[in-house]
């Protein structure tokens, strides 16, 4: 694995690797890696949970971060992301974690450089390590995927985060529908939809999704209250779920729209739980880029045995 910008190439086996290379990082004792490495973290969007889960990921690995943000830099002079990208090449970064609000930006990154490329959510293209990390909580709940019904519901159109676990759960043999208001549909995503009453009461897993606000410049969206009533997971609705069925959602959530307030943290939701698999998630990625590219680790991780997806 030379890059990871999306899961839609990912084999089988190469994700359930990644999910057991996490779960042995919450197991053993973490040593860094032994030779200097750098990354850079290009953030050219908000971010708190992905960036500071790959910060802290860096550090248990080792590796020292180079400080960046867009507004002390020469993005500000007009400089491109690539001349930006090439210039961290250049002064010895190990990888580059990138977020960028253009589609597509980070595939044609991991194209242009030498080293490897992280997409930490490209536009409305994918967010691959928000997937990974939704993947380890999934299977730590049911120790499988295949057969499993995954419900994904809300703004679908604008979510990379869909898109992501869409492909990858299909891939790793759950079956996947989505739920949305109409005009929120992606009807290039080869999925059913169903209704989100349909949803609560047919999903082993229902996967929130937040109403991206900054896509949606110019439209007249509904009041909160109205949208949670139509489309988002009331009390009434939870009680409906399947008995072992969990909650999911990742994040920023906005209470009280896609989720009721009180069920963010009820003993069904998972949330909080995503967070702290998101550093483990981010660790296995980039342990596995470095490793592939030729750098050695002082723990001896077992990469070729893949958990049993059964």
């Amino acid at each position: 694995m030379k890059h990871f910008v999306s899961m839609k190439n990912l084999s089988e086996h190469e994700i359930l690797q990644l999910i057991k290379l996490s779960d042995e990082f919450n197991q053993k004792e973490i040593k860094p890696f032994e030779k200097q490495l750098f990354a850079a973290n290009l953030f050219f969007e908000p971010s708190t949970r992905t960036k500071m889960s790959f910060t802290v990921a860096q550090r248990k690995l080792g590796i020292e971060v180079l400080d960046f943000s867009t507004d002390n830099s020469s993005v500000k002079k007009g400089e491109s992301i690539y001349d930006t990208a090439r210039t961290f090449e250049s002064i010895g970064a190990s990888l580059l974690v990138v977020r960028h609000p253009e589609d597509n930006i980070v595939q044609q990154l991991s194209e242009q450089l030498s080293i490897p490329v992280i997409n930490a959510g490209d536009g409305k293209g994918e967010h691959p390590t928000q997937c990974l990390l939704d993947l380890i909580t999934i299977h730590q709940e049911f120790q499988k995927f295949k057969g499993l019904k995954v419900a994904i519901v809300g703004d679908i159109k604008h979510s990379r985060v869909a898109r992501s676990n869409a492909y990858a759960l299909t891939t790793l043999g759950a079956e996947v529908s989505l739920s949305s208001k109409t005009d929120w549909q992606d009807e290039t995503m080869p999925f059913p939809y169903i209704t989100i009453d349909e949803a609560v009461e047919h999903a082993d897993v229902i996967m929130l999704l937040r109403i991206q606000h900054e896509r949606h410049q110019g439209q007249t969206l509904m009041t909160d209250e109205q949208y949670l009533q139509s489309y988002g997971l009331t009390i009434e609705r939870e009680k409906r779920m399947k008995r072992h069925a969990i909650i999911m959602h990742p994040a920023p959530v906005n209470r009280g729209v896609e989720i009721a307030d009180s069920l963010v943290e009820c003993e069904r939701s998972r949330i909080f739980k995503q967070m702290t698999n998101g550093v483990t998630a981010r660790m296995a990625v980039m342990y596995r880029l470095l490793q592939d590219g030729g750098i050695s680790h002082a723990n001896g991780f077992n990469q070729r045995s893949a958990v049993n997806s059964r």
